[in-house]
C-alpha cells in the first residue's frame, strides 16, 4: 500500500512538472543600465569569523540606460568578504537618484571569483524599491548585473530578466 502511494506520487509530480515546464515562461533579459560607482579606499575590519571584512564607502557614480539614468547619492557602501584568495561576497547598498528627481534604493549581493585561466567570473543580483509611481516597475523586478573594476571604483551592466 505504501509502495502504491509513492508511485502514484511520483507519477502525479511528474505529470504536474511536465504540464508546468510546458507552460513555463521563456527567459530573456534586456539592458537595464550601466553603472559607475565611485569607492572611497577601503575600511580593514580584519578577519572574522565569516571571512576578511573590508568596508568601501560609496563616494557617488551615475548611472544611465533607455529607460532610466541620473546618478548614485554619496550614501552607502559594499561589506566586502573576502571568502579566500581567489573569492569575495559583495553585500551592497546604494541610492540612485534619477534625473527626474525619483529616489531608488537598490542593494545587491554578488560574487567575484578569479578563475585559474586568468578571467573573472562578477556578478550581482541587484534588487529596488522606490515609492515612486515612474518606476514602480522596478519593485518587483529581477536583474542580474556583470561588474569590473572602473575608474575610481566598479562599473556593471545590469540586465532586467523578463
Amino acid at each position: 500500500m505504501k509502495i502504491t502511494k509513492i508511485v502514484s506520487g511520483v507519477v502525479l509530480i511528474t505529470s504536474l512538472l511536465s504540464t508546468n515546464t510546458a507552460n513555463a515562461q521563456k527567459l530573456d533579459s534586456e539592458f537595464l543600465y550601466k553603472i559607475d560607482l565611485l569607492l572611497d579606499p577601503g575600511v580593514e575590519l580584519g578577519k572574522t569569523p565569516v571571512g576578511k571584512r573590508v568596508i568601501y564607502t560609496i563616494k557617488g557614480g551615475t548611472f544611465a540606460g533607455p529607460k532610466m539614468k541620473g546618478k548614485v547619492r554619496p550614501v552607502g557602501g559594499d561589506w566586502v568578504l573576502r571568502l579566500d584568495s581567489v573569492t569575495t561576497k559583495l553585500d551592497v547598498k546604494l541610492l540612485l537618484e534619477t534625473d527626474d528627481g525619483q529616489l531608488i534604493s537598490s542593494t545587491y549581493n554578488g560574487f567575484v571569483h578569479n578563475n585559474p585561466d586568468g578571467t573573472t567570473y562578477w556578478r550581482i543580483t541587484p534588487v529596488f524599491e522606490t515609492s515612486s509611481k515612474k518606476y514602480e516597475w522596478l519593485n518587483h523586478l529581477i536583474a542580474v548585473g556583470i561588474g569590473k573594476f572602473g575608474q575610481g571604483g566598479v562599473s556593471y551592466e545590469v540586465f532586467a530578466i523578463k
